[in-house]
């Protein structure tokens, strides 16, 4: 009974904690490689899907004017959606960083929370 008692303490307190945050590290790495966060800021300020339009042969002050406005358009629109796509990524990367933080505290108070619940029974909680 001992022996169990004893390995259930390494198990909860040294094993499950290596893997919680082997799991939390690959979720966050998830995060990092879907949004492409470090890859978007580099490149935020680039036109989008690289669409530009050639200012021609020649001098032509309306075709240059137009084809100016057409191209910082496409950056423009490349900078706005790739905003949104970090911040949407640093949001889930934060909610990774809290939850997990929760998640790996609730697992080490556990056992104190369960015993809790048994002496004085599940009603004190809520």
């Amino acid at each position: 009974m001992q022996m169990l008692f004893l390995e259930y303490i390494r198990w909860h307190f040294y094993e499950m904690p290596k893997l919680i945050l082997q799991g939390w590290k690959n979720y966050l790495k998830f995060g990092n490689y879907f949004f492409s966060i470090g890859l978007l800021l580099k490149s935020w300020f680039s036109p989008w899907k690289r669409i530009t339009w050639s200012y021609g042969r020649g001098f032509s002050p309306t075709r240059y004017l137009e084809t100016l406005i057409s191209n910082l358009f496409s950056r423009c629109v490349g900078a706005i959606l790739r905003s949104v796509i970090i911040a949407v990524g640093l949001v889930f990367e934060a909610f990774v960083l809290i939850f997990g933080a929760i998640f790996y505290l609730f697992w080490i108070f556990l056992p104190a929370i369960l015993f809790v619940c048994f002496v004085f029974g599940i009603k004190f909680l809520f």
